[in-house]
């Protein structure tokens, strides 16, 4: 973001003094064309090609949350990219997966990245996980035009929530609309085929290292039937991207260990294709 500068180079005086804990806010009031739904588009005819992320999942076990997704942005019916990082903490205690147009979707993390230790700064205080959630609701609203425009971002939300001393997810439509999610949820152009997974496999009395195989499991799946999520690429070794959120704070799994779960996969699917089966009762 750019200023203008007077008094022998010093920032004005709104900079220095924000009115509010949200720079959300104060961004808006100074500087609105630098939030990323208030910059207009060149005409266009036809839809706006740009490389989108899929797919995300997110579930609940003993003691944490997990969130993990895929490496594929694709672009039409062509990948843009191999190994794009679609999941990102948010803060010491959460973290937001992004599905939807990549640029825009990167840019809104960084923002509310940005938005939280703003508030941690001003306040002296960390936002609770309802507060985090509340506010990348407003940012999603605030991109509103752009997703009408067929530039949507659609993240799920997950986190350590302090006071309650357990995991939460929350998934939002286009529009910032919320909601939480019990157990697990998924996102993105194969979400359908891992929400059917996660259903299959999850288990309420998980520990980390079970929810982060189901994670996989979930994403594998989903890969299997939808051309814009990528599964395990063993040859270039690119493999999901799983993060951990437990009371000791955020942690994304080594390479390592997620190439160790997702070879277990691999293995397993040499034998069950379809995957683990569960019991039918």
């Amino acid at each position: 973001m750019t200023a203008n500068f007077r008094d022998g180079g010093r920032l004005p005086t709104a900079f220095l003094t924000p009115g509010s804990s949200s720079f959300l806010d104060f961004l808006s009031d100074h500087a609105p064309e630098q939030l990323p739904g208030n910059r207009p588009l060149p005409p266009v005819k036809g839809p706006v090609e740009a490389p989108h992320g899929t797919t995300i999942v997110a579930l609940v076990f003993e003691g944490g949350v997990v969130l993990a997704g895929d490496r594929r942005a694709t672009m039409g019916h062509m990948i843009a990219q191999r190994d794009i990082e679609k999941v990102f903490p948010a803060d010491e205690y959460s973290a937001v997966g992004i599905a939807g147009t990549a640029g825009l979707a990167v840019e809104l993390v960084k923002l509310f990245q940005l938005e939280l230790e703003h508030f941690e700064k001003v306040e002296g205080d960390t936002l609770s996980l309802e507060g985090k959630a509340n506010r990348l609701s407003a940012m999603i609203r605030g991109n509103l035009g752009m997703a009408m425009q067929g530039l949507a971002v659609i993240p799920l939300f997950a986190g350590w929530d302090v006071e309650r001393g357990k995991g939460r997810i929350f998934s939002y439509d286009i529009t910032g609309g919320r909601s939480e999610e019990p157990g697990f949820s998924a996102v993105g152009s194969g979400s359908i085929f891992a929400r059917g997974a996660l259903k299959k496999l999850y288990r309420e009395d998980m520990d980390e290292e079970r929810a982060a195989t189901v994670a996989v499991q979930a994403l594998y799946d989903a890969a299997d039937d939808d051309s814009a999520t990528g599964g395990p690429d063993l040859t270039r070794r690119i493999f999901p991207i799983v993060s951990v959120i437990t009371g000791d704070g955020y942690r994304r799994l080594s390479e390592a260990e997620v190439s160790e779960i997702a070879r277990a996969v691999l293995d397993g699917r040499l034998q069950l294709p379809n995957g683990p089966q569960a019991p039918v009762l």
